[in-house]
């Protein structure tokens, strides 16, 4: 079969690198994808965003399968599209979508259908959001409604910071549209993890459990960003916590959708933190995450592309829908241009990358890389996502950081924390 994946990041490298392991495919495209993703797939000068464009392609091109990686792309309709023409496409669409798309309205549905989650207020007027900062206490979390490439959260300790965030935020629009609304939502105190699930609206799997470290600097000190790694598995989470998070947190939420009139197919991913009262939910994104993906996959034994067509057709089945995953620890260290997530220069020459992939199988997943006059180089704020399986997280750990320090480029930046926590609380 032909398989078409639309995307260019970390995420889309290596769910093309494990397409690739199934023998069901004969070809994968990529558009637009990376220097990365060419080396196992054909890339395609078609961006994300360009939903007819992708179309048109996929249907001169007879794909069978068509996987959206980013979320914008999600929310924009391409799956609507796509279904309309009758092609089979993973991922939610443009009505399911909004539950990442407006957390305004995800956060409604979770109080609406009893789903655990921080209590909010949602405002689209800057004047009644900082009318509000000054009923409450601090510290708060602010977060802008829309997309906001995971840099739209705010904590808030003082009501002058709060004031200088909704200003940001909705009148300065740092991010766009994305802020003509905001939520106002109580600090949650816990550890965060992230758990995925495929679902076709009828049947759930779930996927294992994956940490992600969205701060930029070690300590998880400095602001958001898109994610600086990721681990896998959680020792935090314990068998009958995931059953509780599958019970009341994943089960609810696809039924709540299909309750809602937008039922979601796709991968559903839950971003939870681990309060003193059990897991709350902090939001949903309705694609796979990145850098989750990348530790995931890397311990997904099973073929992941029955999963995705079943899911696609609806006819997921989850008596036959068994996932074999390596017991090795798996860890992601993002690799960064300096000044990342703010202003950041791009060009830089990449080295190493070959020498990296030599140590120990671990895997160098392209997310803002490029090709100019025959050299790679950087291209965006994430460059590479440097992931490593080990028989313990620790070992895991050694290995990813051993293979990053066999890559350079000018001005990189990496946490150097990835997967502590989980050492520690292992001890």
């Amino acid at each position: 079969m032909k398989v078409l994946i639309v995307g260019s990041g970390g995420r889309e490298h290596a769910l093309a690198w494990k397409i690739a392991q199934s023998p069901l495919v004969k070809k994968i495209f990529c558009a637009p994808g990376n220097p990365g993703i060419a080396e196992i797939a054909e890339c395609v000068d078609i961006e994300a965003e360009n939903i007819e464009g992708l179309y048109i392609f996929a249907q001169k091109q007879k794909i069978d399968l068509t996987v959206v990686g980013p979320e914008d792309a999600l929310v924009a309709g391409i799956v609507d599209r796509f279904r309309d023409g009758h092609l089979n496409v993973f991922g939610p669409d443009k009505r399911a979508a909004i539950i990442e798309g407006s957390k305004a309205f995800a956060k409604a549905l979770m109080r609406k259908h009893g789903i655990p989650t921080a209590d909010f207020k949602a405002f689209d007027d800057a004047k009644q959001a900082k009318k509000h900062l000054t009923t409450g206490k601090f510290p708060v979390v602010i977060k802008a409604d829309g997309l906001a490439k995971g840099k739209g959260v705010f904590i808030c300790q003082t009501l002058e910071d709060g004031e200088r965030y909704i200003d940001d935020i909705m009148k300065e629009k740092i991010f766009g549209y994305a802020g003509n609304k905001v939520v106002i939502e109580e600090f949650l105190v816990g550890e965060e993890v992230s758990i995925l699930a495929i679902t076709d609206g009828n049947t759930i799997v779930p996927l294992s459990t994956a940490q992600d470290h969205k701060a930029v600097f070690d300590g998880d000190k400095g602001p958001n960003t898109g994610g600086m790694g990721a681990y896998s598995p959680v020792p935090l989470v314990t068998p009958s916590m995931q059953i509780f998070v599958e019970e009341n947190i994943l089960v609810p939420i696809v039924h709540a959708m299909k309750r809602e009139n937008r039922p979601y197919k796709g991968v559903i991913y839950a971003g939870l933190i681990i309060t003193g009262t059990g897991p709350k939910v902090l939001e949903f994104n309705a694609r796979f995450g990145d850098p989750e993906t990348q530790v995931l996959l890397m311990r997904m034994k099973s073929d992941i592309v029955p999963l995705l067509l079943s899911t696609a057709n609806g006819s997921l089945d989850l008596e036959k829908t068994v996932i074999d995953w390596d017991d090795n620890a798996s860890i992601c260290v993002v690799m960064a241009s300096k000044g990342y997530p703010g202003g950041y220069e791009k060009g830089f020459s990449i080295t190493g990358i070959e020498a990296a992939k030599g140590l120990n199988k671990a895997q160098v997943f392209h997310a803002g890389t490029t090709k100019k006059h025959g050299r790679l180089v950087s291209n965006g704020g994430r460059v590479l996502g440097v992931t490593a399986l080990g028989k313990t997280i620790q070992d895991a750990q050694s290995n990813a950081y051993a293979a990053v320090q066999k890559i350079s480029f000018e001005g990189a930046h990496y946490r150097r924390d990835i997967g502590a926590k989980a050492i520690v609380s292992n001890k």
